[in-house]
């Protein structure tokens, strides 16, 4: 009993000797800067992804389950760059939680990191679904990703500083680890430098701008509008004199405008995850890189 006694006290003082692991609310506005926040937050943060791959995050429906998410976040992190506009700012301000509202560190906006694509000179509806801070599909460039853990670290350590050493310590084991992915997906992805592609939208100039691959066109007439026979039968004449070779839509988009496309003009079609959960493959960030370029080497073929 005495010996039972005495390993109780010793577990119960070393237990007391180990600092509390906190354990921040983090809501991410999409998948992929949830599998980022895990990366870099670890043990330390709970994350919560508001929408899936099979959901446009430019639309999404403010429900009263996610506003009790914001309500109990203690870091929001979004793209930014206006994708959110339409429903995050209802959920910031049912919430009534002002440590998560912009300009306060519990709100974090990926694309205000890096250095954005698609910065419209000119403001006009007349041209579509225009964002007025840049295209905010910054994820899918490896190289923003990277630039964008280096600031979330520094976030995280501001609402956390007791982690500190936890988020360095995770911040280059990523590092390192994204560093050696990237090189790879380089060297992989190298014979698609100068390839014409056929977008549905333009979610893909961050990756296009990376591996050098050019727009051929959209399946868009203009940002956010829909397909229309005339505008398909515009691209069937301009792909006939400078050919694409392929056509790429995400999960979340309806298909049938690709693949009228693809019977117009024999050119494949593409699935792309765009997203972590796109693809039953993709779990990470890394396996979101890796099924991406793969698939657009298969479509090479």
């Amino acid at each position: 009993m005495k010996k039972f006694m005495a390993t109780s006290l010793v577990a119960v003082l070393f237990t007391m000797t180990i600092p509390a692991m906190a354990e921040l609310n983090v809501f991410a506005c999409e998948p992929e800067w949830a599998s980022l926040a895990s990366e870099i937050g670890g043990e330390r943060i709970r994350t919560y992804s508001a929408t899936t791959a099979f959901q446009d995050p430019h639309h999404i429906e403010a429900r009263p389950s996610l506003i009790a998410r914001v309500r109990r976040a203690d870091l929001v992190i979004c793209s930014g760059a206006e994708l959110e506009v339409g429903w995050l700012p209802l959920l910031q301000r049912q919430a009534g939680n002002p440590s998560v509202l912009p300009g306060k560190p519990g709100y974090f906006e990926a694309a205000a990191m890096v250095e954005r694509l698609d910065i419209p000179v000119v403001l006009d509806r007349s041209v579509g679904d225009v964002h007025a801070q840049g295209n905010p599909h910054v994820h899918l460039d490896p190289r923003r990703i990277q630039g964008i853990a280096r600031a979330l670290q520094t976030r995280l350590i501001e609402i956390d500083p007791d982690g500190k050493a936890y988020y360095q310590s995770r911040l280059i084991d990523f590092n390192q680890r994204w560093q050696q992915a990237t090189e790879q997906w380089q060297y992989q992805a190298k014979k698609l430098k100068g390839t014409r592609i056929v977008v549905h939208h333009r979610d893909w100039v961050y990756l296009f701008d990376w591996l050098g691959i050019q727009i051929a066109g959209a399946l868009e007439p203009k940002p956010g509008l829909p397909t229309s026979v005339g505008h398909l039968l515009s691209l069937k004449q301009a792909l006939a004199s400078n050919p694409a070779a392929m056509i790429v839509h995400t999960t979340y988009q309806n298909p049938r405008a690709a693949k009228r496309l693809a019977q117009m003009t024999n050119i494949p079609v593409v699935e792309l995850p765009y997203t972590v959960g796109g693809d039953e493959r993709v779990t990470d960030l890394f396996s979101l890189f890796d099924v991406t370029i793969q698939r657009l080497m298969d479509g090479l073929q």
